[in-house]
């Protein structure tokens, strides 16, 4: 897969790179991931790429020329781009497993008051975290590259691990998980799990997944 970041602070992206799976699947040549600085595609001197919002407000918003300029210095068949914002539609891992599969995407991170709305025309799917607000799309970013990248084939040690994990058995959490010591002040560990009975164990743990999630809910 091959990931093109668009985003006014490239040095944001320096350390997260350099760890855990994301190293291990750039160091494995099983991703490649661009960062490019937009200010690279300004129309001026300067580096602008954001201006006043018209009708007035507060804040700046992000140029749609500038953006397009972007967007098209990488542009393929293959490539799938996103934009993020709070309007988006809401990530899950639903969404995190059709990219999965995309051999090219394209992130766009806002700043200041967003993108001038024109550039929805030019993107494949708006995305959003969730109900909240964040300085930048920097970090939104970096959960949905990690949220992808650990499901493209060969990244995991262990594939078996993703069948059981959150929001893969039929969008149930994952059931509780015990180690040792088997006893910690008082706190045990069910006692089914040491059972070695492995029909009760899977059937408990189905149990509590549903417990989980419908008190998550």
């Amino acid at each position: 897969m091959n990931l093109n970041i668009f985003t006014l602070y490239p040095d944001y992206f320096i350390s997260p790179f350099n760890f855990g799976i994301l190293k291990k699947a750039l160091s494995e040549k099983l991703v490649n991931i661009n960062v490019i600085n937009l200010r690279e595609f300004a129309y001026d001197k300067r580096g602008s790429v954001d201006d006043t919002p018209y009708g007035g407000g507060a804040g700046m918003v992000l140029r749609v020329d500038v953006l397009h300029r972007a967007l098209e210095s990488v542009k393929s068949k293959n490539g799938f781009s996103i934009m993020l914002s709070p309007a988006g539609k809401r990530y899950n891992q639903k969404i995190a497993r059709k990219l999965s599969v995309k051999k090219e995407i394209n992130i766009f991170s806002g700043r200041f008051e967003g993108f001038d709305e024109r550039f929805l025309n030019f993107v494949d799917m708006e995305l959003s975290l969730g109900d909240f607000v964040l300085s930048g799309g920097e970090s939104a970013s970096l959960v949905v590259i990690d949220s992808v990248v650990r499901l493209i084939p060969g990244v995991l040690g262990n594939e078996k691990s993703l069948d059981t994990e959150s929001f893969s058995l039929g969008g149930l959490l994952e059931y509780p998980q015990y180690t040792k010591p088997k006893d910690f002040m008082g706190f045990g560990v069910p006692e089914v799990l040491l059972s070695g009975d492995h029909k009760k164990i899977d059937i408990w743990r189905k149990e509590k997944s549903l417990q989980k999630t419908k008190k998550r809910v």
